[in-house]
């Protein structure tokens, strides 16, 4: 099969396409035929070496971290998907590959593609629209009322979390620029903030969750519109000890992550709120819940430009460089 893969850790010249041998499923795998894969800043990570001591991944690795197609093979324990299903999924963090033909996938990780939408739409939903619901639902157990505020809002992650933001109920805010104002207000911003020409920090005050997707100085100027008792959760921020216990981390490291988190969680409790790492978790289930608000039209992809596999590099390439416009950039094998 054809894959893009990386050999050793570098910038996107270490990327580059190669022939494997077809993955074998295991008694509980699914192995799906790849119609569309979508990129993620987690791929850039992964091919950097940035998580190398958190994720140990061997060489040579197949990227990417999420995809739509159609199951091709079924393992003899599997219960849940038959021959010809179109499903989507996030492969589990130790299992990732979809920038390829063929990808073998635990049935406890995959869920039925959406009905209407196309393989390439679907393929730009799992890892954010997974990310979006463990922090919003899962973690701030956000409930009709609150205040919640997205960074980022025309992101890929910022496009699906401003929409379940909305269905559960919350007054939402976002940042975003002002040519994008239209859209996250669409998506269901009631609150649009310039970054370019506001401080969020300024404007907004006691806020009950801050779904941070930027870190640095954002993270640090989140923590002062919350109210007391508010919910700092970030997927760019410095990882903490709970992450590493998740992760099965060895002592060393756990207390390694402590100490990148220290500062950040002294300055949220001096403000009288949290601060938590999130790195999302491959789930079936909650993609399952996923796909029932995407069919009753609560949620919808947000898809820039869709290149095809051959050009996978150009597609890390146009989306490493910031050049998407709103939402996701998607691959398509089919």
């Amino acid at each position: 099969m054809k894959t893009y893969l990386i050999e050793k850790y570098g910038d996107q010249s270490a990327v580059h396409a190669a022939e494997l041998p077809d993955p074998q499923p295991g008694p509980e795998d699914v192995l799906v035929e790849i119609h569309a894969a979508s990129v993620n800043p987690l791929d850039f990570k992964i091919r950097d070496g940035a998580f190398k001591r958190i994720l140990p991944y061997r060489l040579p690795l197949v990227l990417g971290n999420d995809l739509a197609g159609v199951v091709v093979r079924v393992g003899s324990a599997v219960t849940r998907f038959a021959v010809g299903d179109e499903v989507y999924a996030r492969p589990d963090k130790d299992r990732i590959g979809t920038f390829a033909e063929l990808i073998a996938v635990h049935q406890d990780d995959l869920a039925p593609k959406p009905a209407a939408l196309t393989m390439a739409q679907a393929a730009s939903l799992p890892l954010v629209a997974l990310t979006s619901w463990q922090a919003l639902v899962d973690r701030a157990q956000v409930r009709p009322g609150q205040k919640v505020l997205i960074h980022a809002g025309s992101g890929g992650v910022g496009t699906i979390a401003l929409q379940l933001a909305r269905h559960l109920g919350a007054h939402v805010a976002t940042t975003a620029s002002a040519a994008n104002a239209a859209l996250v207000k669409e998506l269901g911003a009631d609150v649009v903030i310039d970054y370019r020409t506001q401080d969020f920090e300024q404007l907004l005050e006691g806020y009950d969750v801050v779904l941070d997707t930027l870190g640095g100085e954002t993270l640090e100027k989140s923590l002062r519109v919350l109210k007391p008792g508010g919910k700092v959760i970030s997927i760019a921020g410095p990882p903490d000890a709970d992450f590493a216990r998740e992760l099965g981390a060895n002592p060393v490291l756990r207390q390694a992550m402590n100490a990148l988190s220290f500062r950040t969680r002294r300055r949220a409790k001096r403000h009288g709120v949290t601060y938590s790492f999130l790195f999302m978790k491959a789930d079936g289930g909650r993609l399952r819940e996923l796909t029932r608000l995407v069919d009753a039209g609560h949620i919808h992809p947000v898809v820039d430009r869709v290149f095809p596999f051959d050009r996978t590099r150009d597609a890390m390439e146009y989306a490493e460089k910031g050049r998407a416009k709103a939402g996701k950039v998607v691959i398509a094998m089919k």
